[in-house]
């Protein structure tokens, strides 16, 4: 199997999956090849084969605008995929994150050379210019349909006329080449909802999909502690995650302690908010990770995901579940089909302070026995449904399915 990634080093979920993937199937014999970008100190046998890709985000206009067709079509990086598939001869490719570093022109390679490619979408890029579907404080669907100058009216790439342009120019070239349905065979998601809703922007019968959500190593994920009387937001300080409702959800109900752990652009726009509203029961830690987080995790009441944007597969989510943890999260993307509402936690309202308050005072004041009970079905759903051998069997069912 040929695994393919932008990144080699794991700079977050996406690139968890990929090394996952390719894991699994070590672990069950297989042979793995990867490709990836040449873009920071990697060490790995296939290092050879990696492409150099251009810096976008540095240097002046003449540089981008000089290296702005290797965003779109990578031509070193299709060579590097022909070079690698005639030496390692792949019964096939997996994808995951190629777009403007690899680009889809190795999809071209294996095309030419006649392997059958999957390819895992792990945000919305394929339908989205910004891929989020989601910008300035609001759910977005304005390229539906190929109008992919919207991106450039609402200036959605990272804040930038020029990312914007540069962006609504590579979906408009894709779209044209039609570069992803001609040479994806079957195109994976982790969620029902980014399927049904590329769906609706591609055409319901215009392409092949399958299942196929991300292994979780609960070995390594696993904690235990005791049941805490604190709510826990963990990741990202920054607009989309939407931790401005949980601020408005505090105020409405003070008397449950809420602790928020993470960095971004946000943080002191977040901490000034807390303060006009006299929060004292909430508290901001900044970043903790590894055994930091661990003991706040495996501590807490609940975990809460308020995101605004529609999330496919949020990681956080498995972390809260491998601790024994029930999570409140918003209704947004593949949110409810993980939680699924009274089950595993609660979902509300993205955009209603009110309706996550209700929901926190749910847990907050409900019986300790009910809250562990939910726990224990979130722990029991992750090992049953997202360990290796679950996972191993969907995967190659797929792939044998591809390559009959």
């Amino acid at each position: 199997m040929l695994l393919s990634h932008n990144n080699f080093d794991i700079a977050g979920g996406a690139e968890v999956f990929y090394h996952e993937v390719g894991r699994v199937l070590k672990a069950q014999g297989h042979q793995v090849a990867y490709l990836s970008a040449m873009n920071n100190a990697i060490e790995t046998e296939w290092r050879s084969y990696f492409p150099s890709v251009a810096a976008y985000s540095t240097g002046g206009v003449l540089a981008k605008a000089i290296n702005f067709p290797r965003m779109i079509y990578n031509r070193r990086a299709k060579e590097s995929m022909a070079r690698l598939i005639e030496d390692f001869n792949p019964d096939i490719i997996h994808a995951f994150a190629i777009y403007v570093q690899l680009t889809p022109a190795i999809l071209d390679a294996a095309r030419e050379a006649g392997v059958p490619v999957v390819l895992s979408c792990n945000d919305y890029k394929h339908i989205c210019p910004n891929y989020k579907l989601y910008h300035h404080g609001r759910v977005c669907e304005d390229c539906k349909e190929g109008s992919f100058y919207r991106a450039i009216i609402n200036n959605c790439c990272h804040g930038s006329i020029a990312y914007s342009v540069a962006s609504a120019m590579e979906a408009y070239a894709h779209n044209w080449m039609n570069i992803y349905r001609k040479n994806v065979h079957t195109f994976l998601f982790a969620s029902e909802f980014m399927a049904h809703r590329t769906e609706e922007f591609w055409g319901k019968e215009s392409f092949r999909w399958k299942m196929l959500r991300n292994p979780f190593d609960i070995t390594k994920n696993s904690l235990r502690g005791p049941l805490g009387d604190y709510a826990l937001y963990f990741g990202r300080l920054i607009d989309e995650k939407g931790v401005d409702v949980l601020l408005e959800a505090a105020a409405r109900f003070r008397e449950l302690p809420v602790v928020i752990i993470g960095e971004g652009p946000d943080r002191e726009s977040l901490e000034s908010r807390a303060a006009e509203l006299g929060l004292t029961n909430v508290s901001f830690l900044g970043p903790k990770w590894g055994d930091d987080l661990s003991g706040w995790l495996s501590c807490c009441r609940f975990v809460v995901v308020p995101s605004r944007w529609h999330e496919n597969f949020p990681y956080v989510i498995f972390q809260a579940f491998a601790a024994g943890k029930p999570v409140i999260g918003s209704n947004r993307g593949g949110i409810p089909e993980l939680i699924d509402h009274g089950a595993r936690g609660f979902v509300y309202e993205a955009s209603s302070p009110e309706a996550l308050a209700t929901a926190m005072r749910k847990l907050g004041n409900g019986k300790d026995d009910v809250v562990k009970d939910m726990g224990r079905r979130a722990r029991s759903y992750v090992e049953e449904e997202f360990n290796d051998k679950r996972f191993y069997e969907r995967l190659m069912g797929i792939y044998e399915g591809v390559l009959r």
